[in-house]
């Protein structure tokens, strides 16, 4: 039989290439199809014309145990994939689109529609990325594929029937062991890339959304078939075999999750599974959860699933998107536990990637919701649901210590603070505190230094300015307290007086602002020695009744303590416990009351208070101490109101408090609150920090470099930074200075005030000044004039004037004159920015995602080496900034802005340059130069012709005009070298002749 239907698709193939009309083709078609598949004529007939309905008439069926035979060589066999060639390009290119409906829906789909559909797949995906030759109409092709393979995969459950499909090696015996593995790993990549290789906007069916939606149905509705038909407690063959149904479904899920579909997938997964765990809870049975989804048929699937899914980044993103759409949808503690076992407790228990996953990135380095930190503690921790106490009890011991001793080991570490940003601290208190309330003293005990550790956490986070720092400090604190004394727990913040500790503090964990108010200095102080009573209590181990009591009064001091005002008189009576109740004295108070009554009741203007009441900054010191209180605003504001003028007064401390200062500016967080008409808050820290390093430029730049590529800054802050350093080059190259004023010696002395050159004031009582008259024109005049006005005459109403002119003028001009300081402080600038650049950090990656950090370091170092113009320093830096400019992953940045970055630094090299270095250079046989022009003019030409954005086209063309005026300068002062020295005279190395600058649009080369 098979070699049979080969040579029939042979003769149909024959027939198709040799056919004229389409009837032919549909006749041709038809001869096949009905020999394996039970097709009714006339479904079709009539849209093909007389002449070929007699043979489509004369085509004799087969019986259906023959068809079943025949459909099984056909699709196991060559003669499929040959067929479909031609019926997928041929077919489809030339002769489909005229085919009729009835016609096309019941010769040419049925080969796909009711074939065997792991081979329909492998046949058709291939289509949408074929590229083809002239011959095929790569248009139709690509339509046509995406619309059988809605009408398979979608419109007649395609996935569904593949899920059935991989059943037949457990029947027939073939395709077992790695061929199988080969062949689900096939189709599934074929399956799951449908959506990225379809046409945009052809078919919403084959959109991520729609296709992945429908697939993921179709796959669990066969799974869970599979799972009901499964025989219970025996394998019909090898476990292999078995398992090929629910290793294709894992492998689709993987595949899935990796293309960033998780949330779809989900969509299907947790309504089936949150059903059947509220029917169970819902339920009188005596059977556990655990039990019905490890034994009911129909429901062990679940984990089978999971557990194939060999992928661990799969496995966290579906984990990671299962937690955050639970918590959307605020399920229950106990519902979310089964819906996390349900799915993971299999892979969980016997690959320690995942295990890692849960307890240790999860816990640590991942931020969720609150919720979800307490379902993980109960699966990954606990591994025991939150109702049942007793087995949360017995687990703890064991499950506790572990996850205990990673918290606090990364929690107590000073760094941890410093450098993480707010969201991830709050996450990691909390689940220290979750775990905290899960133990005792003398699980506490068994963990090495965990209460050193959580003292030592807790003592440097109450030394912080940020109030949200120092209340998870206290909640850690109150936790701490109540397992090591539960009768006298430890309050350091009045917030947590409550049973319940809010380990969300407040506030949302997206929104981590430094918001509140910080405690007073004492408090802080007071906080301190209250620790460390606890610590030398704890060390000693003695539950001292005295000790106990000197912590509450202590705690209620700290709940009672009041801001005093320090010009209050205080009766010192009054200090030392003693009253003054005598009748007498009260007397006297009386008619002192009665004396005073006209004034004491007269209110007071308060209008001014708040001005007065605002702390004035005059020393760099304080201005540094308030910066760093980020919740004080309004110190923060007045700071920044007065950091300028102090820094620009040059005081003596300026340079021993720079480096302070500059970490301070940079790292506070500017109020967005703008007065219109006033400068914002951000543009005084910028207008301090470029008055930081033109005063004290040595001192800052250390502390600049030092930020610029660190970790705990981020992209807004290091844009800051560079800009910064581009204010101050720009300021320190056009410095201002007063021109000295030269004074001659008199030649003629006077005795009074006035100079001799100007008029004498002897004249009629009431007469004015005298005053120089500023005439326009020539500054050079031959004399100056000078007027006063004169007192009216008896009889007249308008004052008189009266004019003097003398040789010297008495207006002092003080001419101001801008020197270039920048030169001696170029390399500070540029060259720790280009050591460092290229370096993978946490967190930074210039070259990757931070390009418009890179672009904006290029441009820095371009206007740094344009500050630096015509000195001697540019000619050395701009070798070392076009050796970094040529590396590969800066001068060809897939980034249009980055490359526009390189052409301006490129500019910039060229104008900063002499011509008389250039020549130097070359008589000297530095090479370094010259090949780094000579690379800015071939790339130049590069960007210029294959470069499609328009702004680095004309910046390209800019630095070919540069290049060519600057080659020819160089020249010139070449030949004046020549000329001056003799030519005979100018020996040019060897290594100079091969090096040639060249002008473009020239016949000339130097």
């Amino acid at each position: 039989m098979g070699e049979a239907v080969s040579e029939k698709v042979g003769r149909v193939i024959a027939s198709i290439n040799g056919s004229k009309y389409v009837d032919q083709v549909i006749s041709a078609v038809y001869s096949l199809a009905a020999l394996i598949f039970p097709l009714d004529s006339l479904s079709f007939i009539g849209g093909i014309g007389e002449k070929y309905r007699d043979e489509v008439r004369g085509v004799e069926g087969l019986s259906e145990n023959q068809r079943k035979e025949c459909w099984r060589d056909f699709y196991q066999g060559a003669a499929f994939p040959a067929l479909a060639r031609v019926l997928l390009y041929d077919v489809a290119s030339e002769w489909l689109a005229c085919f009729p409906n009835s016609a096309r829906k019941n010769v040419y789909d049925v080969f796909f529609v009711k074939g065997h559909m792991t081979e329909v797949v492998q046949t058709i995906v291939p289509c949408l990325q074929h590229k083809g030759s002239g011959s095929y109409d790569i248009t139709a092709v690509h339509s046509n594929a995406e619309r059988l393979l809605v009408l398979c995969l979608v419109e007649n459950d395609g996935a569904y029937q593949m899920v059935k499909e991989f059943n037949f090696p457990c029947e027939n015996g073939e395709h077992t062991g790695e061929k199988l593995k080969q062949t689900i790993s096939w189709v599934a990549q074929l399956v799951s890339s449908i959506p990225d290789k379809a046409q945009l906007g052809v078919s919403t069916s084959l959109s991520s959304h729609s296709f992945f939606k429908s697939i993921t149905a179709q796959l669990l509705a066969g799974a869970e078939e599979w799972d009901k038909n499964l025989p219970d407690g025996a394998d019909s063959c090898n476990k292999m075999d078995a398992d090929s149904t629910i290793l294709f479904v894992g492998e689709i899920f993987a595949r899935i999750c990796r293309r960033g579909s998780a949330d779809v997938l989900l969509s299907e997964v947790i309504p089936r599974i949150l059903c059947e765990v509220r029917n169970l809870l819902s339920g009188t049975a005596n059977v556990t959860i655990s039990e019905t989804f490890e034994l009911k048929p129909g429901l062990r699937f679940w984990s089978k699933v999971i557990e194939e899914i060999k992928d661990s980044y799969a496995v966290e993103r579906m984990s990671e998107q299962l937690l955050r759409q639970l918590a959307a949808q605020n399920l229950s503690d106990i519902e979310a536990y089964w819906l996390l076992w349900i799915l993971f407790h299999q892979i969980y228990k016997k690959h320690s990637v995942i295990r890692s996953m849960f307890v240790d990135k999860f816990l640590l380095w991942k931020v969720f919701p609150i919720c979800c930190l307490r379902w993980i503690l109960h699966f990954a921790v606990l591994e025991c649901a939150p109702d049942n106490i007793l087995l949360a009890k017995a687990y703890g011991a064991r499950g506790l210590s572990d996850a205990m001793q990673r918290l606090v080991s990364v929690w107590s570490k000073r760094e941890f603070v410093q450098s993480t940003r707010l969201e991830q601290q709050a996450y990691v208190t909390a689940a220290l505190g979750l775990c905290l309330e899960k133990m005792s003293k003398e699980d506490l005990d068994a963990i090495k230094d965990a209460i050193h550790s959580i003292l030592q956490g807790v003592s440097c986070r109450l030394e912080s300015p940020d109030y949200l720092v120092r209340k998870m400090a206290s909640s850690i604190a109150l936790v701490f307290s109540r397992v090591v004394d539960p009768q006298n727990p430890l309050y350091l913040d009045d917030s947590c007086c409550d049973e319940i500790i809010d380990w969300e503090f407040g506030t949302p964990m997206s929104d981590r602002s430094s918001a509140g108010k910080s405690c007073h200095k004492d408090e802080v102080a007071d906080q301190g020695k209250v620790l460390a009573v606890l610590s030398v209590k704890e060390s000693n181990g003695i539950n001292d009744s005295d000790r106990s009591k000197k912590v509450q009064g202590t705690k209620k001091k700290l709940s009672e303590l009041k801001l005093v005002d320090p010009d209050e008189v205080i009766d010192p009576a009054a200090l030392n416990g003693e009253t003054t109740s005598d009748g007498e004295d009260g007397d006297f108070a009386s008619q002192d009351s009665d004396s005073l009554s006209d004034t004491s009741l007269q209110p007071y203007d308060l209008t001014d208070d708040d001005a007065d009441l605002k702390r004035k900054f005059s020393q760099l010191v304080d201005v540094v101490g308030a910066l760093r209180k980020s919740d004080d605003v309004d110190g923060v504001e007045g700071a920044l109101d007065v950091a300028e003028k102090l820094v620009r007064a040059s005081p003596d401390e300026l340079k021993y408090v720079a480096s302070d200062l500059f970490r301070s500016l940079v790292q506070v967080r500017c109020s967005d609150l703008t007065v219109e008409g006033e400068e914002s808050a951000e543009e005084k820290r910028q207008k301090a920090l470029v008055a930081l390093i033109v005063t004290c430029p040595l001192e800052s730049l250390e502390a600049l470099h030092n930020l610029l590529y660190s970790p705990t800054l981020d992209v807004s802050q290091r844009i800051m930074i560079l800009d910064v350093m581009t204010g101050a080059a720009q300021e320190l190259a056009s410095r201002k200075f007063l021109k000295p004023e030269y004074r001659p010696r008199n030649l003629i002395s006077s005795i009074s005030d006035q100079p001799w050159f100007i008029p004498r004031s002897i004249g009629p009582p009431g007469a004015s000044y005298w005053k120089e008259i500023s005439t326009p024109g020539n500054p050079l005049n031959w004399s100056y004039s000078y007027e006063r006005e004169l007192p009216p005459k008896p009889g007249k109403i308008n004052r008189g004037k009266t004019r003097r002119w003398s040789l010297l003028s008495s207006v002092k001009e003080n001419q101001l004159q801008t020197q270039n300081e920048f030169p001696q402080y170029a390399a500070a600038f540029m060259l720790p920015a280009m050591q460092n650049f290229n370096k993978k950090r946490h967190g930074v990656d210039l070259l990757g995602q931070d390009f418009i950090v890179l672009g904006k370091v290029i441009y820095m170092l371009g206007i740094c080496i344009k500050c630096a113009a015509l000195h001697p320093e540019a000619c050395v830096l701009a070798s070392l900034l076009l050796d970094m400019l040529r590396i590969r992953e800066i001068s060809h940045h897939t980034e249009p802005y980055v490359r526009r970055s390189v052409l301006f630094a490129a500019s910039c090299v060229l104008v900063a340059l002499h011509p008389t270095h250039v020549a130097s250079a070359l008589v000297a046989g530095n090479t370094e130069i010259p090949k780094g022009l000579e690379w800015i003019r071939t790339w130049a030409h590069h960007i210029i012709d294959s470069d499609t954005d328009r702004e680095c086209y004309m910046l390209a063309v800019t630095c070919l005009q540069l290049h060519s005026e600057m080659a020819l300068q160089a020249s010139r002062a070449l030949e004046s070298t020549e000329g001056s020295f003799g030519a005979h005279n100018l020996g040019l190395p060897s290594s100079v002749a091969k090096e040639m600058i060249k002008i473009p649009s020239r016949n000339f080369e130097l």
